[in-house]
């Protein structure tokens, strides 16, 4: 059967992330791939009474349909949320999500008509690329360094481009590389939107996340024209499977996400924005992402200290202050997939990181995640990694003999 499909599907492939992890579910699979918390550091049994109570207090409307924009008083709760990355809001500048993946395939339904630009950081989330995709961009890669996006590199390709339509950006422990921005470059950011009229979309996953200092200012705190849409999410923070997260946004462009959602799913799962609602009501989410941190810290600090001692010299890898992932750059002559096909034979997995580009090349990088393993289990997978680089370069050089 020949079914004659859209042509948007021609730039829609499958994951990379989600394929690997379908191959990583054998329980002897050490896995550095998938963005995935710590499973033990769900609240299960908070979980439990607070379902019970949200049924048994207010079961009919939990299990009804609800508005669009999202329950009341989770999006009250949101708004509260936001001033810790300094942003002031009211419940009405918040539209609640299916995750914040949502909001992204939302930007780009909204923003993209085929041939436009969509600039982003090189490398990018993977899973934006994929998102944006859908809607057939062009991408323009800036490169980035330790504060973030080089500012010069941004001005020349607005200055050049008369069609971008908006710069997506994850200021906080960004992924794939755990860089985070400086405040002078956020700034910088804000002035040269508002100067080239362009809308710009900060992914925020991981910013509660930080391990040392304290919590940078959004980019929307320096939104002084409302072209800052904001992403956040529940899922790094509580549970990802409730799959809930928001956009924050000036009223006009608010008003256009809600008409795209309604056409979407008509709203998000009314019972989870209760169980949440009422979660962060009765216990003290602070303290539980004080936790979460606590065990990534120590598993970041593990990992770091065992790839320093197991991969050799010539490998280079970020040192993140939060977040989730290390980003790994091999030597030039490396390639990453091979490399990953070799660490599965040996059940170790990681992700390749040319799919982190758009525009391609960059296949001697790859992304390393270390929320989700324990320490033993992050130890033997990096010796095992090691050994498996140091024997596709000691290949490599014997081939050049």
């Amino acid at each position: 059967m020949t079914l004659n499909y859209a042509k948007r599907m021609d730039n829609i492939k499958a994951s990379e992330i989600r394929e690997l992890l379908k191959l990583t579910q054998k329980p002897e699979v050490i896995s550095f791939a998938g963005g995935l918390p710590a499973p033990e550091l769900f609240p299960i049994e908070e979980l439990k009474r607070i379902s019970k109570e949200v049924l048994e207090e207010n079961g009919t409307a939990a299990l009804q349909y609800g508005p669009t924009e999202g329950y009341g008083p989770l999006r009250e709760k949101i708004a509260e949320r936001m001033a810790k990355v300094h942003v002031d809001i009211s419940p009405n500048d918040i539209l609640v999500t299916s995750g914040s993946q949502q909001g992204l395939d939302f930007s780009a339904k909204i923003f993209i008509n085929p041939g436009d630009i969509i600039i982003c950081e090189s490398p990018s989330y993977l899973g934006a690329i994929n998102a944006f995709k859908a809607y057939e961009p062009k991408f323009i890669e800036i490169e980035t360094d330790d504060e973030g996006m080089i500012m010069e590199e941004l001005e020349e390709a607005l200055k050049n481009n008369d069609n971008v339509k908006f710069i997506y950006v994850i200021p906080d422990f960004q992924n794939p590389s755990g860089k985070t921005w400086s405040t002078d470059r956020r700034k910088r950011l804000v002035e040269l939107a508002n100067r080239y009229n362009i809308a710009i979309v900060e992914d925020n996953p991981y910013g509660e996340l930080r391990f040392e200092g304290e919590i940078l200012p959004a980019v929307k705190h320096y939104d002084t024209e409302g072209r800052v849409i904001f992403l956040g999410t529940f899922s790094k923070i509580f549970c990802p499977g409730l799959r809930l997260g928001w956009v924050v946004a000036d009223k006009e462009v608010l008003n256009k996400f809600i008409m795209v959602k309604q056409g979407a799913d008509l709203q998000s799962s009314t019972i989870s924005q209760m169980e949440v609602a009422k979660f962060l009501e009765t216990y003290d989410i602070e303290k539980h992402i004080e936790k979460i941190k606590d065990v990534y810290r120590k598993r970041r600090d593990l990992m770091m200290k065992t790839m320093e001692e197991e991969f050799p010299k010539e490998v280079k890898f970020t040192y993140p202050n939060g977040g989730l992932f290390t980003w790994v750059v091999l030597p030039e002559n490396i390639n990453a997939r091979e490399l990953a096909v070799k660490a599965l034979e040996n059940n170790v997995a990681f992700v390749p990181g040319g799919s982190f580009f758009p525009n391609g090349g960059n296949e001697n990088t790859f992304r390393m995640n270390y929320s989700n393993m324990d320490e033993e289990r992050i130890v033997e997978g990096v010796k095992r990694l090691g050994v498996a680089i140091k024997e596709m370069m000691g290949d490599t050089i014997k081939e050049t003999i």
